[in-house]
């Protein structure tokens, strides 16, 4: 959406005009789901009728603090009012449209960077214009580049958190069926469904999406005893709650228990259901122990894709808790991102139907590069044009966004900010589908990156609650937390991610060292950095030069702090600032700077005045 400056302002039809403004402004003030005491109202309406008026200069922190706020002339920009008060400002707006307002057309919003409102068409309102396409999207104030944040699994880093779907369940007794059952452009969503098409929470896909299937066939009571069979029934069951939360595949099997394994036609599920796996098993349960086997195998071929034992002692812990940390370990194998189903369909491209735009997103987060980015962002926009009701394809579309401007990738000409357009990618996919672990990680990231961090816990919480297995968000979610202060809370999560994908890379192992190296646990951080294959990324050599420092490994140490050096002297030159941009706490900071200036970081006299060491203690 394109900001709407005072000279654009009447008749043109990209733009909404003056009186559509003032009413959606009046329909705003007179909402239950925005404050009306206070001072948000005299606030949004002084700035949106002096930009009306053509007086968008004069709208800066002393004219509002002494014409909204009612303060003297004597106020300074030490008096913290403005900032505050705007910041609540708009988080009431984003509530005001993600609650009541997500259907209306005009859009008011106060980009960060300033106080001057800007105006918009919606998602909606623009289908409606023009059809199925893009939504025009909000440009903002230039957002600096954030580098520690990046894809989890990829080399790159970052973790973005944040706004306010806590109430996107308690609102809606239905499972948000208002917003299940209606496309971005208004219209009824004719979709595939993965279960009962009368479940407002199922999910909504076109039906040429074919995403990867796998059909549970009842867990095999092996050895005939009592136990075993209500292990495999129990079993069984686990898996088919644990494999749905996972948006990014379909799962069959919901009445599986009451059929026996040798009446399973694997041919027909094939065929009938477009299942391209079968996932089946066995169990063993005798003298306290046991024995779980699961396979992976192709319903057509009889291929085995995949196969592990798991065997548990059922003295040492409840059968129950024993049973679905088992099924928690195989959906996430099997089903995550990065596990067994996407890799087998990822190597059979014809496999993935209209679904190869997801294998280019993950192949890309794993291996990012420029022209990966490219297409990949291309293939997205085509996509979400296309099906305008595919949840995870604008979440995935938010997340490419949000690298253009992280990580200085090609960027879109004439377009407004990426992380304006991933902000409105990612609250497309959870008006969408509010249960998308996917959209929601997106729209955590985003607003991480927007540094509204508190509330970008509170979504990677909600995302958290709707797959705790899924390792793409689990990393992410515990990169935020650590880089935001919660080491210890961080280097749990990030535990969790290397335990269920060990082969995760060095993302996880490079971040859960610095998690480490905060925490005052040396011998953990480098062992860590040492797991961690990620060269060719500039923090890396930062975390590795603060590590190797403080074990005593001093040469290593100002090897890599020299190689950073060399890789981000903008980033040196301004520290204190980038490291605050990453939403790293003050004490954290201080920390930081004081471990490269001892691996012998030559860092600017400014930073070496500002630093005060004396209160820096372990943690």
């Amino acid at each position: 959406m394109l900001k709407t400056r005072p000279d654009d302002l009447g008749p043109e039809a990209s733009l909404p005009g003056i009186d559509e403004i003032r009413a959606q402004l009046e329909r705003i003030l007179s909402s239950p789901e925005f404050p009306g005491t206070g001072r948000a109202a005299a606030f949004l309406r002084y700035v949106v009728e002096e930009t009306l008026a053509g007086r968008a200069s004069r709208i800066k922190g002393y004219s509002i603090a002494i014409e909204v706020f009612g303060r003297d002339e004597n106020f300074t920009q030490d008096d913290p009012v403005v900032r505050i008060e705007a910041g609540r400002l708009r988080r009431s707006l984003e509530r005001y449209y993600l609650v009541e307002g997500d259907r209306d057309m005009v859009r008011i919003e106060i980009p960060k960077g300033g106080y001057t409102p800007s105006f918009s068409w919606s998602a909606m309102a623009a289908a409606e214009r023009v059809g199925p396409q893009l939504p025009p999207l909000v440009a903002s104030a230039d957002t600096k580049s954030r580098w520690w944040y990046g894809p989890v699994l990829a080399g790159v880093t970052m973790m973005t958190l944040a706004a306010v779907m806590y109430w996107v369940v308690s609102n809606d007794p239905n499972g948000t069926a208002n917003q299940q059952a209606k496309g971005i452009d208004g219209s009824p969503i004719m979709a595939e469904l993965t279960g009962n098409s009368d479940d407002p929470g199922t999910r909504v896909l076109p039906n040429s999406i074919r995403l990867p299937a796998v059909y549970v066939v009842p867990f095999s009571n092996i050895d005939g005893g009592s136990d075993a069979e209500l292990y495999s029934v129990a079993l069984t069951e686990e898996l088919l709650t644990a494999l749905p939360r996972f948006n990014e595949i379909k799962v069959f099997g919901r009445e599986t228990s009451t059929i026996s394994p040798a009446e399973i036609d694997a041919f027909q599920i094939s065929k009938d259901l477009g299942a391209r796996f079968l996932l089946t098993g066995g169990v063993r349960a005798s003298s306290g122990r046991l024995r779980v086997t699961a396979r992976l195998v192709s319903p057509t071929t009889g291929e085995i894709f995949w196969s592990k034992d798991y065997d548990e002692n059922l003295a040492l812990g409840d059968p129950l808790a024993i049973q679905k940390d088992v099924a928690r370990r195989v959906a996430a194998t099997i089903a995550q991102p990065y596990g067994v189903m996407a890799q087998v369909d990822r190597e059979n491209s014809a496999a993935a139907g209209s679904y190869h735009c997801a294998w280019k997103f993950y192949a890309y987060r794993a291996q990012p590069s420029v022209e990966a980015h490219a297409a990949t962002r291309q293939c997205l926009e085509t996509t979400v044009a296309e099906y305008p009701a595919y949840a995870t394809a604008w979440a995935m579309l938010s997340i490419t966004y949000l690298d253009e401007g992280r990580f200085k990738l090609e960027p879109k000409i004439g377009s407004p900010q990426p992380t304006q357009r991933a902000l409105i990618a990612a609250r497309n996919a959870i008006q969408l589908d509010p249960n998308d672990t996917r959209g929601l990680q997106a729209l955590m990231m985003a607003l991480f990156v927007e540094r509204e961090v508190s509330e970008s816990m509170r979504v990677g919480e909600q995302a958290l609650a709707t797959n705790p297995n899924d390792t793409e968000l689990i990393g992410e979610f515990g990169t935020g937390m650590a880089l935001s202060g919660r080491w210890g809370r961080g280097a749990t999560l990030l535990d969790q991610a290397i335990a269920l994908h060990p082969a995760g890379g060095g993302y996880y192992h490079g971040m859960r060292a610095l998690a480490a190296y905060m925490l005052d646990d040396i011998e953990t951080a480098v062992s860590e950095i040492r797991k961690t294959d990620m060269t060719k990324f500039p923090l890396f050599h930062a975390v590795a030069a603060v590590t190797y420092t403080q074990a005593g490994l001093e040469e290593e140490g100002r090897r890599h702090a020299q190689i950073f050096a060399q890789m981000q002297p903008d980033f040196v030159a301004n520290i204190e600032a980038e490291l605050e941009a990453r939403n790293i706490q003050r004490d954290d900071r201080q920390r930081l700077i004081a471990g490269l200036r001892k691996a012998g970081l030559p860092l600017l006299q400014e930073a070496a005045v500002a630093l005060d060491t004396s209160n820096l203690q372990p943690r």
